[in-house]
């Protein structure tokens, strides 16, 4: 018998709330994805505020979940099973979402899970195109995170391969746009400029792409200085600031270190499969030259549509349906949030 998974997202900036239906053969499919984002009362900080971020999500969280279900048709008392991330993230609205779940949970007497919130940009794939093959690469890169994970088995064995070192490529978006004038969040805004621009124009740097760098790490801040010095130099000779240009490059700078480093590691580990996800995978230069160096290197890309890509309710979800599918142990009610946890831990 089919069963129904409620997740719950709030480790940013975004109140997400996904149903899923997980069928006997274990496939997962996407029933209600509804998200509140808050982005707009940060946008003017420049960046996501936690205070900001943990209020908006008690303010949204109960009318997210009446949209998820009237969306899917449903009703609460046809939930199998809760899960809810329990980190990474920010500390205070991780306890929104917990807490939520835990209420909820406690309600309907059903089980909960506190799921690892990076594993879930993994497993949202699988909503979109089917199950993941029993060893693939996943290329993770957000705001918050820049990863290289080897993934096993997204129930419950993702190796950590490499990470960025300082800056997430989310960040450095967010740090250049600033410096171009262009708004918050800048992934959206850097790209459309990049499409008018040439990529070629600047020779800004590769970090982390020398012999004795460490193979799979990244490392995005010293890109944002060299764009930050570039522009004011260009400042104080008077010279106009060619946006397009300084974008499509710095968008090229990044998309290339990316993409050779996730063919090379998936060409060192043997595995033919790569899946790019999180908010920065919405990038179409990112995505284009990775379905190139994939198509080159016989490796088969797979990356989900945009809304997919950033946080939502939906990627918990089916997370979640893949641990009750694996077997795996429930969460007790007592557990806590941990905004460090590690992407080994898959659920608690």
């Amino acid at each position: 018998m089919s069963r129904i998974i409620m997740g719950i997202e709030s480790s940013c900036d975004e109140t997400g709330v996904g149903l899923v239906r997980l069928h006997d053969d274990n496939t997962v499919e996407l029933l209600a994805d509804e998200v509140a984002s808050s982005v707009d009362q940060h946008a003017r900080f420049g960046g996501v505020v936690p205070e900001v971020a943990s209020r908006a999500h008690l303010e949204a969280m109960v009318p997210t979940v009446e949209r998820a279900f009237e969306k899917a048709g449903l009703k609460l008392s046809d939930v199998d099973a809760i899960a809810v991330t329990a980190g990474p993230g920010l500390a205070g609205a991780l306890l929104v979402g917990v807490a939520a779940a835990k209420a909820y949970a406690a309600a309907l007497d059903i089980p909960l899970y506190g799921v690892n919130h990076l594993a879930g940009h993994i497993a949202v794939d699988t909503l979109q195109h089917g199950p993941l093959p029993d060893r693939c690469l996943a290329l993770l890169v957000s705001g918050g995170h820049t990863q290289l994970l080897l993934v096993d088995d997204i129930a419950s064995e993702i190796t950590e391969l490499g990470s960025t070192v300082d800056d997430a490529a989310g960040e450095a978006y967010d740090k250049v746009a600033r410096v171009l004038g262009l708004p918050y969040p800048g992934g959206p805004p850097i790209d459309k400029a990049a499409k008018n621009g040439d990529g070629a124009a600047i020779a800004f740097p590769r970090g982390m792409t020398g012999p004795r760098d460490a193979k799979f790490d990244f490392s995005f801040s010293g890109l944002k200085t060299a764009v930050a010095r570039w522009v004011e130099g260009a400042e104080r000779r008077g010279e106009d600031i060619p946006v397009d240009d300084v974008a499509a490059s710095f968008q090229e700078a990044v998309a290339d270190v990316l993409t050779m480093k996730a063919i090379r590691a998936a060409k060192e580990h043997g595995v033919d499969t790569l899946v790019i996800s999180g908010g920065v995978a919405a990038n179409s230069r990112l995505s284009e030259l990775a379905a190139e160096r994939c198509a080159e290197a016989g490796i088969t890309l797979r990356v989900p549509r945009p809304r997919l890509c950033t946080d939502n309710g939906a990627m918990i979800a089916a997370l979640g349906a893949h641990v009750v599918a694996a077997g795996r142990p429930r969460a007790s009610l007592d557990f806590s949030a941990n905004p460090a946890l590690p992407v080994q831990i898959v659920s608690i």
